[in-house]
């Protein structure tokens, strides 16, 4: 079987393989019709995360091994689109069109993070490079997980704790006894929902971004830890888990879940009319099966999905 560095960068466009899980989707009423099928789009070994739709149908995700952004094109094309991303983890797009990212530096697991003296930082990549936090009160902000833009200008973000950064620069510390992954917003900004491992966590968004009234939101029926999330045009949330995607109304209620072929760490809605959903995938296969590594070599090869939904991502902003 072929080792990890001999399909990086393999680009597969076909339903799924013989490696994927089989799944038959099930009818959530207004979110996705049943018998919708998961399409391979980009597999590969140099990893894919923190996906996030462009206004033109497209969508990008990140590469933090070969500190890199790809963008994948509506009609399934792919391309470099920045590089020297300093180990970027994950994206987010602002109202002002610049592109985001948590910057993990030298912090991956597999690279001796112990000898990493590169802090890991909030940033703007493009158009420019911008450092918008890098610490909090002194220290060190850990390995970034994900992150989410508001439009006031701040960044909500998340490493060994949860994180706002105003647009003055002021690093401000969020919640109580939560271990965050996944991070995103209301459709009105006024709630911030983050995961806590089986539950979804929910905060009061105040004017000046900071938050109040921490409480639990939903929980994960389906099971797992909750990872990546989206939100539509309705305001339902979409958590991305080991068994899929599962989707809550914008009062917690739990809809359903949407299994996937492999388990799922982050997800998007992006299509020119925006009514198709995106996931990561963990592990890929390849012409000689399921991709591995040498022992004591990280596998980072991920895979790229796509379905066809009824619900239609939320317009107002990329994620």
């Amino acid at each position: 079987m072929r080792t990890a560095c001999l399909l990086s960068g393999l680009v597969l466009s076909s339903l799924v393989s013989a490696q994927d899980k089989a799944v038959a989707v099930t009818e959530i009423p207004g979110v996705i019709k049943p018998g919708a099928q998961w399409t391979r789009v980009w597999t590969g070994t140099d990893n894919a995360d923190g996906i996030v739709g462009t206004a033109d149908g497209g969508l990008l995700f990140a590469q933090e091994q070969p500190s890199r952004v790809r963008k994948l094109d509506s009609a399934g094309k792919v391309s470099i689109y920045l590089e020297d991303t300093h180990g970027a983890g994950a994206l987010a797009i602002d109202s002002k069109g610049r592109i985001l990212a948590v910057e993990r530096t030298c912090t991956d697991p597999g690279k001796q993070p112990d000898r990493c003296t590169e802090p890991t930082k909030v940033g703007v990549l493009a158009p420019d490079r911008r450092v918008l936090a890098d610490s909090y009160e002194g220290k060190s902000l850990g390995r970034l997980n994900d992150l989410m833009a508001d439009k006031k200008g701040g960044v909500y973000f998340n490493g060994n704790a949860t994180y706002y950064v105003d647009s003055h620069g002021t690093v401000s510390r969020i919640g109580e006894n939560i271990r965050t992954n996944g991070i995103m917003l209301s459709r009105d900004e006024g709630t911030l929902y983050v995961t806590n491992g089986p539950t979804i966590v929910a905060f009061d968004v105040q004017p000046d971004g900071s938050v109040s009234n921490q409480h639990d939101f939903a929980k994960l029926e389906a099971g797992g830890v909750g990872d990546g999330m989206a939100i539509d045009s309705a305001g339902r949330l979409y958590v991305t888990s080991a068994p899929g995607v599962q989707v809550f109304s914008p009062e917690g209620k739990y809809l359903g879940l949407i299994p996937t072929p492999r388990a799922v760490i982050s997800v998007a809605f992006s299509g020119l009319d925006k009514k198709t959903l995106y996931a990561v995938g963990s592990g890929a296969a390849g012409p000689e099966g399921e991709v591995t590594t040498p022992p004591g070599v990280r596998n980072n090869a991920k895979t790229i999905y796509r379905i066809p939904m009824e619900a239609q991502g939320f317009k107002g902003r990329a994620k």
